[in-house]
């Protein structure tokens, strides 16, 4: 049996770093702590992604806050996905408690109560920075991968974008790209039909359907200007600390399809956006998806496939993007194998199914001689997790069952009237606060139908030509009528009969 001293060095050894790091916790021998066993995670390793599991009540949204207040600490920025409410306390210092000291005592580091630089955004109607994007900005790819469509229909979806491309007209919201794929089989239809090719009506309406399927789960308020600049996310305050944006989607549990709508749309624009990092010490920005199984549960392959390609390419930019769900299954296999940091809460084996879970999650750990990764899983406590992360050299770290640390932030939401003054003193509150309706692509069509239509009932009601009046009006002459009747004719060939006798 090992001691605790060979433990210690097996821990101190495997997370030793050069580079900056964040503490996560002391690492557990036999269910205790043993302090100064610190469990770091590098800096240089944080854009590798990770994953924060474990069953409900077991501790996995004070972990997301514990790096998001630590990484903010360091200036690296954060965004949070707060899909139920309950991280918006980091503004504010925790109040202590003396269960929090004896935790602290046990790890070796000293505790200290801060609150951090917050950011509220909102989606929805809900205050807060809005979060906009112009249907322009997701192009024709992606908007066609939001919606599921077919092949055919993502060609008609090209061939709209690429119409107002070439007649400068903006496609801004939603009302924008249902007007011109009107326009497409309706007035315009000649237009398209030259220039174009052929559009289907049926493929429209389709795909008008399933636009409409977006704005009932609330897109109307996405789509439109001022778009929202992804820069925003990476500020830091007057002390260096990086800002923790949290985006509040309390609101949208049951709309699924919009969050994930948002997700690809921001990560697609932070990748095209920012710039290479190559092998960067730190992250530029951190991303937490917090109930992360209702991106991937209502996600269609196409959408799969893209998230998939950007979770693969999006480090490279100093991206870390980290997925908070109660179950590692909810992630699929090809994003789960590239996830660097994982920590993992407890799991609960009520049924043969969780225990199945429980095997198959065991399996995704390093082999350690100092625990039955399997009997861990079902034995931790709250506020402890199984922490594997990556080293400087992007080696896998010693497995450690871990004694996490308190947040320093609030552990509770914030008061109405805290929240209210936060969102108050924002500057991109203000910045965002406008809708903009400029005129775009429904303005333009609607003005060029209603010109058209002018146009056509002036022509109908133009006089007809002066050979026309002429013919008309002869045929119309009773006199002529008259003269060259057959019953005047018979009579003035008898009157001449008559005189030639």
């Amino acid at each position: 049996m090992a001691t605790k001293d060979e433990f210690f060095k097996h821990i101190e050894t495997g997370y030793t770093t050069k580079g900056d790091y964040i503490v996560m916790g002391a690492a557990m021998l036999n269910g205790e702590a043993v302090t100064n066993a610190h469990v770091k995670i590098p800096l240089k390793t944080l854009n590798r992604h990770g994953l924060i599991a474990g069953a409900t009540g077991t501790g996995k949204t004070k972990t997301l806050q514990v790096l998001a207040e630590n990484l903010s600490d360091k200036g690296i920025p954060v965004l949070l996905m707060d899909l139920k409410g309950d991280l918006s306390g980091i503004a504010q210092p925790s109040p202590g408690h003396p269960k929090i000291d004896e935790r602290h005592a046990k790890i070796g580091i000293p505790f200290e109560a801060k609150a951090f630089p917050v950011e509220i955004l909102s989606l929805s109607e809900q205050d807060g920075v809005k979060l906009r994007a112009t249907v322009s900005e997701f192009g024709p790819v992606l908007l066609s991968r939001i919606l599921d469509l077919t092949e055919t229909q993502e060609g008609i979806v090209a061939v709209v974008f690429k119409y107002c491309d070439d007649n400068k007209l903006p496609l801004l919201d939603l009302k924008d790209f249902k007007k011109v794929l009107q326009y497409a089989t309706g007035a315009g239809k000649p237009e398209f039909t030259k220039d174009y090719g052929r559009i289907s009506t049926s493929s429209t309406g389709s795909i008008l359907r399933k636009i409409i399927e977006l704005e009932q789960q609330g897109a109307d308020l996405f789509f439109g200007e001022k778009s929202f600049d992804v820069d925003d996310l990476t500020r830091v305050d007057e002390n260096g600390k990086g800002y923790i944006n949290i985006l509040r989607l309390t609101d949208i549990q049951d709309r699924p399809k919009l969050f994930s709508t948002f997700m690809l749309s921001l990560l697609a624009e932070i990748y095209s956006t920012f710039p290479e990092q190559g092998d960067s010490d730190r992250p530029e920005l951190i991303l937490f998806i917090d109930e992360a199984h209702l991106i991937f549960n209502e996600a269609s392959k196409a959408l799969l496939d893209q998230i998939e390609s950007i979770v693969k390419l999006i480090r490279s930019k100093g991206i870390g993007l980290y997925f908070v769900t109660q179950n590692p299954a909810d992630v699929p296999n090809e994003v789960l194998s590239q996830l660097g940091l994982k920590v993992q809460h407890a799991l609960r084996a009520f049924t043969a199914r969780d225990r199945k879970a429980i095997k198959l999650t065991a399996e995704n750990y390093p082999i350690s001689e100092y625990y039955d990764t399997k009997e861990v899983l079902t034995s931790l406590g709250i506020g402890e997790a199984l922490v594997s992360a990556l080293d400087e050299k992007g080696r896998p770290t010693p497995l450690a069952a871990t004694l996490l640390r308190a947040p320093m932030s609030r552990m509770d939401v914030l008061t109405d009237s805290e929240l209210n003054s936060v969102i108050k003193n924002s500057s991109l509150v203000k910045k965002y606060g406008e809708v903009i309706d400029r005129e775009s692509a429904y303005e333009i069509l609607n003005d060029k139908i209603e010109k058209a239509e002018t146009a056509a009932a002036k022509e109908k009601d133009k006089p007809k030509t002066t050979s026309r009046r002429r013919s008309t009006s002869t045929r119309q002459n009773p006199i002529i009528k008259v003269l060259t009747s057959a019953t005047f004719i018979r009579g003035v060939l008898g009157v001449l009969k008559k005189v030639m006798r």
